[in-house]
């Protein structure tokens, strides 16, 4: 089979179109013709080595084998089937989120089945490909602050690229005011799919506008949090979905201290792990109320121009592969 390779990290220059081994699957998995996979923030720095976190799990000076193909979300169908598996069939037409395991950016790849919901009917396979991570941790997002109220105030920080147009999309269906954050290129988009209010980063910062949210949910994450408790209401939650290694241990440090400071506000890492809420994020979407946001395709030839482009962040919402023009 085709798959996009890579044996060492760096640019997208190293990525190589190569014809590897056929995977064959578990007891407990599925063997996976690939239609459709997406591009994430993981799969940049994953690629590049960053964070050393990531050379830590996944090879210290270069990839490990079994490791050196990137793509985690899939969707496609379902070809062969491990003996203990007991929720699919032979041709069902599947999404989900290999986080653990990667592999998406090939013809076939191998997955547990607990890694997957049938694909939303309505849904193309790459638009359904654009779905699992970003969709997921955006509602876990959203979900830090526990039911979201009509009328309270949503602020998502990179609202403009994956996570943010789901963020967008499903804060509003809990009847909140949405503001969106993200780059002048970005803020037609946000608008589009219906926020409320739309900043542009580069000409003012959010944390010192004076306005408080009930929930910062946080693609970003380049501001210190003490900026961001600034624009927290007093109860208020902020769901950090990435950002860099500092900031982390900033927000762990100071969660760590809530309950000697009587601190009232809510620091949250986004970090429950794959897959919890897709079939939710499946149903909405079913319902025509959540629509994935494709900004382009490109085929599996060419994910090097594709990462590219991924990395200049020009993108609005998900930059797709297709697996289809190999076959």
């Amino acid at each position: 089979m085709k798959a996009m390779v890579f044996t060492q990290y760096g640019s997208p220059d190293g990525l190589e179109l190569k014809e590897v081994s056929k995977p064959a699957p578990k007891d407990d998995e599925l063997l996976i013709r690939v239609h459709a996979s997406s591009i994430n923030s993981w799969d940049w720095e994953f690629l590049n080595g960053i964070p050393f976190i990531n050379r830590l799990m996944y090879g210290l000076l270069k990839p490990k084998p079994g490791k050196q193909i990137l793509g985690a979300d899939i969707a496609g169908t379902v070809e062969t089937i491990g003996k203990n598996v007991t929720h699919f069939q032979l041709g069902d037409e599947v999404f989900g989120d290999l986080w653990d395991n990667w592999g998406g950016f090939a013809e076939y790849v191998c997955a547990p089945e607990t890694a997957l919901e049938l694909k939303p009917i309505v849904s193309t396979f790459e638009e359904a490909a654009a779905v699992p991570q970003a969709g997921v941790l955006a509602l876990q997002g959203l979900r830090k602050a526990g039911p979201l109220q009509a009328g309270q105030k949503v602020l998502i920080n990179g609202a403009g690229g994956g996570v943010g147009t789901f963020a967008i999309q499903l804060a509003k269906l809990a009847g909140t005011e949405v503001t969106g954050v993200d780059a002048a290129h970005k803020l037609n988009v946000i608008l589009s799919l219906g926020a409320d209010h739309a900043i542009d980063y580069a000409q003012e910062d959010f944390t010192k506008m004076g306005e408080l949210y009930d929930l910062i949910i946080d693609c970003q994450n380049y501001r210190s949090m003490f900026d961001i408790k600034r624009a927290l209401k007093p109860d208020g939650v902020y769901a950090m979905v990435g950002g860099s290694i500092p900031r982390v241990y900033q927000l762990w440090f100071l969660s760590s201290c809530a309950p000697f400071t009587r601190e009232s506000r809510k620091l949250c890492l986004v970090a429950e792990g794959p897959n919890k809420g897709l079939a939710d994020l499946k149903r909405f979407i079913e319902a025509g109320t959540l629509v994935p946001i494709v900004d382009s395709i490109y085929p599996l030839e060419e994910v090097p121009e594709a990462m590219r482009y991924f990395g200049e962040g020009l993108h609005q919402g998900k930059i797709v592969i297709t697996m289809d023009s190999q076959a």
